[in-house]
C-alpha cells in the first residue's frame, strides 16, 4: 500500500516540519498560496497534488496558532480518467456558517473526516474555507494544512517490529473518570489530553471534550477538530493513514506519540480495555519486541491505562482497518516567510 502526506505551511520552516513525517509518506512541501476572500469567507486554494499511486481515501487537517475562535471547512475535487469531479465539502468545524455545498458526487464523497473516491484519483485539488472575525489576523499566525492520500490497499497484518524498541513517558488519563454522560464517548479528547500532557500542556479533560465536541454531528471524535484543539495549545499536527507499522515505529523512535483509530470485535485484541468497539482512539507510546506499549483511555482507572497489546493484533485492528493516526508535535520556534494576507 502507499500513503502520501502533502503539506502546505506558513510561518514555520518547511524543512523542520518534514522531519516530523515518516519518510515512507513524506512529500515536498507545497508553496503556500495566498488566501483570498469569497464574500465573508477567507479561501485558500492549494496547488494540484499528485500522489505516487492513485488514491481512494483522502484525509485533510488544519493546524493554526490563531488564538481567536474560527471555523473552517475543507472542499475537494479529484481527477480520475482525466476528468475533474465537482467540488464536495466535508463537515464544517468550529464556529462557522458556510453556504451549502454538495457532500458527494458520482466520483467523490465526503464522510465527516475524510473524502472517498469511487474510482482512484490521480490528482487532487484541496480548498480551505475559513470563517473568522479577522481572517488576516488568523493567517498572520503560523499555520499548516496537510492531506493524507492513501491508495486503498490494505496494510500487512503481520510482521516483526523493527529496531530495538522505544518507550515514551506519556501521562495516563482515563476517560472513565469523567462524568457519566460523556465518559464512554470521549476517547479522542482523552487521547489528545494525554499527548498534550506529554508535551507539558496539561488540560482539564471535560473542558477539552466540550471544545472538541461537534454539536451538528453529536460527536466528540471528529478528527480535524482534535487537531485544531491541540494547535490552540501550541502543538502542530497532521492526520495520516499509516501505510505500515514501520512508519508508526519511526514516529515513536523520534519521540512522537501516535493517536491511533482502531476498531475490533470480541477476542480480536488480547488484553483490550474494552471487549469490542466500532471506533476507538488510544495512544501508542512505544514498543518492545512484538508488543506495542499503549495508553488506552478506556481503562477503568488511570493506573490501568498503560497496557501492552500484541503487535500482530494491533496491526489487524488498526492498520488493516482505518489505519488513521493523529501525530502532534512541537513546531519549530524560528519563523519562516509568511504567506500574503487576504
Amino acid at each position: 500500500m502507499s500513503t502520501d502526506l502533502f503539506l502546505a505551511v506558513s510561518g514555520w520552516p518547511a524543512s523542520a516540519l518534514l522531519e516530523a513525517v515518516p519518510p515512507a509518506c513524506r512529500r515536498a512541501v507545497a508553496p503556500t498560496p495566498a488566501p483570498g476572500m469569497a464574500g465573508a469567507d477567507a479561501v485558500v486554494d492549494f496547488p494540484e497534488w499528485r500522489p505516487r499511486r492513485p488514491a481512494r481515501h483522502l484525509v485533510p487537517a488544519f493546524s493554526a496558532r490563531a488564538p481567536d475562535p474560527f471555523g473552517f471547512r475543507f472542499e475537494l475535487s479529484g481527477r480520475a480518467g482525466g476528468t475533474w469531479s465537482p467540488w464536495v465539502g466535508g463537515a464544517a468545524i468550529g464556529e462557522a456558517r458556510f453556504a451549502p455545498v454538495a457532500e458527494r458526487s458520482d466520483a467523490v464523497a465526503a464522510d465527516i473526516d475524510e473524502f472517498r473516491a469511487s474510482a482512484p484519483v490521480e490528482a487532487v485539488r484541496l480548498r480551505l474555507r475559513v470563517s473568522a472575525a479577522d481572517p488576516g489576523a488568523l493567517f498572520r499566525e503560523p499555520w499548516l494544512v496537510s492531506l493524507s492520500a492513501w491508495d486503498g490497499e490494505s496494510a500487512a497484518a503481520e510482521g516483526r517490529s523493527p529496531g530495538r524498541g522505544a518507550r515514551l513517558a506519556v501521562p495516563a488519563v482515563s476517560q472513565m473518570a469523567e462524568e457519566e454522560a460523556i465518559r464512554l464517548r470521549i476517547c479522542s479528547p482523552a487521547s489528545v489530553a494525554m499527548v498534550l500532557a506529554y508535551y507539558g500542556a496539561r488540560v482539564d479533560l471535560t473542558a477539552l471534550a466540550r471544545e472538541i465536541f461537534h454539536p451538528g454531528l453529536d460527536r466528540f471524535g471528529v478528527w480535524p477538530a482534535a487537531i485544531v484543539a491541540a494547535a490552540r495549545r501550541g502543538l502542530a499536527g497532521y492526520l495520516l493513514r499509516f501505510p505500515d507499522w514501520e512508519s508508526a515505529a519511526w514516529c515513536l523512535a523520534r519521540g512522537l506519540p501516535v493517536i491511533a483509530s482502531v476498531r475490533y470485535g470480541t477476542g480480536e485484541l488480547a488484553g483490550a480495555a474494552i471487549a469490542e468497539t466500532t471506533g476507538h482512539l488510544l495512544v501508542l507510546t512505544g514498543w518492545e519486541g512484538d508488543e506495542v506499549l499503549v495508553n488506552d483511555p478506556a481503562a477503568a482507572t488511570a493506573g490501568e491505562v498503560a497496557r501492552r497489546y500484541p503487535l500482530d493484533g494491533l496491526r489487524r485492528v488498526w492498520l488493516a482497518r482505518a489505519g488513521v493516526g493523529y501525530v502532534l508535535f512541537r513546531p519549530p520556534t524560528s519563523p519562516s516567510d509568511r504567506s500574503p494576507q487576504p
